[in-house]
């Protein structure tokens, strides 16, 4: 399905009957990364996945795609599906996007779900990763993207998941150059929002994985004992749709359950 949004298409899907659980993916990543959970999901709830901007389906907005600026984009698809509560999972970036949207809409959240994710800022050394990946960008596009995706399997991880590695990669590859830039030059921006993740009324739980080299889990734990934000971790690494994909569909599924 298709949204015209501020003269730019947005691209979403739907899938089963039932209270809505909101699908965002991450960074280089599209709708398609849901398509072995989906069917599990939608047997029980209605599951919309969301391409955000400048990914799959949906165009650029601009050469800055804030977090604001894509939860803005998700908030028009919910009002067009008429959706006034979900669940929202979100993976990495789609994590940042939710935590956005929770901020300007909490009465739409029954739960949220960081995937692969945090509710921190950047530091000055990851900004710094970015502004460098945003020049690249210009002149050695593939092969910064096929490093930048590369750089979030461990090499034992990408042989083990040979073909969905290759698979997710080719699609990695489509993103266009404008929407990459955008999209990194939005996450630098994003602020802390830790307090806004500890404000949602509904449940909250956060996936982490053991050997995620995004995510750092021991300080992402600390952070979060003695709040009521869930957490459990998973053997391998910042991919769980596709490293852990069985643990990962029984996680969330006990997520939007409970």
């Amino acid at each position: 399905m298709n949204l015209d949004y501020k003269n730019c298409n947005i691209h979403f899907t739907v899938e089963g009957k039932g209270e809505p659980i909101i699908l965002l993916h991450g960074f280089l990543e599209t709708t398609d990364m849901w398509k072995e959970i989906t069917p599990e999901l939608s047997k029980t709830h209605q599951i919309v996945s969301i391409d955000l901007l400048g990914h799959g389906k949906t165009e650029c907005l601009g050469y800055v795609h804030t977090m604001e600026a894509m939860a803005e984009a998700v908030l028009a698809v919910l009002n067009h599906l008429k959706i006034t509560k979900a669940h929202f999972i979100g993976h990495s970036m789609g994590a940042y996007v939710a935590l956005a949207l929770a901020e300007k809409e909490p009465q739409l959240f029954n739960g949220l779900c960081l995937m692969n994710s945090t509710f921190e800022a950047d530091n000055q050394e990851r900004k710094a990763i970015r502004a460098r990946a945003c020049k690249m960008a210009h002149t050695n596009y593939k092969a910064l993207v096929k490093m930048s995706f590369s750089n979030l399997f461990s090499l034992e991880s990408k042989l083990k998941h040979d073909a969905e590695f290759n698979t997710a990669l080719q699609l990695a590859l489509k993103t266009p150059v404008q929407g990459y830039i955008a999209a990194q030059e939005g996450m630098a921006l994003r602020p802390n929002r830790f307090e806004i993740l500890k404000r949602i009324e509904g449940k909250t739980l956060i996936i982490i994985g053991e050997k995620d080299g995004l995510v750092n889990a021991e300080e992402l734990i600390h952070k979060i004992r003695n709040t009521s934000i869930s957490y459990t971790t998973l053997s391998e690494g910042h991919m769980s749709y596709i490293e852990n994909k069985s643990e990962l569909t029984y996680n969330l599924l006990r997520f939007i359950e409970n």
